[in-house]
């Protein structure tokens, strides 16, 4: 069994928490996230650390625990070191183009898909040719997870050949084509 939400939470120097009934502000150096919880679960700073307690040990309350817990810690990375997410493209004529801020995919289609960042998103590219990686980063681990899946749905890799966007540690299992 899981003990993830009762670990305590170390507030970082340069990270400020303001918590207001189920609502908690984090603010720190890349920037301010806020989110809302669960009015049953009580939240509070004692020492430079934030503690999570639950009102009973019902399931869903176990649940909440540590997932209010997980929330939390992730709030306090992203405003602290900020998420990534890198994705590669493999194919022949695949590339991706920096227009402004706004990413330009080429990826077998007739025309270019362009994907614009949602706020407190961030694009970037490394590397030329066939090495090109797409880098999402941002302070939102949600957001930065969402925008990477949107980038790889333009086009999935496929099992055969193994073409398509995919993510730097992703394995892609590979079938064997037809025999003649």
């Amino acid at each position: 069994m899981s003990r993830i939400g009762l670990k305590p939470i170390a507030i970082p120097e340069k990270v400020e928490v303001k918590i207001d009934g189920p609502v908690v502000k984090v603010k720190g150096p890349k920037g301010e996230l806020i989110q809302e919880f669960s009015p049953r679960m009580t939240i509070s700073i004692v020492d430079k650390e934030i503690s999570i307690s639950r009102p009973s040990d019902a399931k869903g309350d176990k649940s909440l625990h540590g997932l209010t817990r997980s929330l939390l810690a992730n709030m306090i990375q992203g405003v602290t070191k900020g998420f990534e997410k890198k994705l590669e493209m493999v194919g022949v004529g695949y590339r991706a183009n920096m227009k402004g801020k706004s990413l330009e995919i080429e990826a077998g289609y007739s025309h270019p898909v362009v994907v614009d960042p949602t706020p407190g998103i961030e694009f970037e590219i490394e590397g030329k040719g066939k090495d090109q990686k797409i880098v999402v980063r941002g302070i939102d681990k949600q957001r930065v997870g969402q925008t990477a899946a949107e980038i790889r749905g333009i086009r999935p890799p496929e099992p055969y050949k193994g073409k398509g966007i995919k993510y730097v540690d992703e394995v892609i299992r590979r079938k064997v084509g037809k025999t003649g």
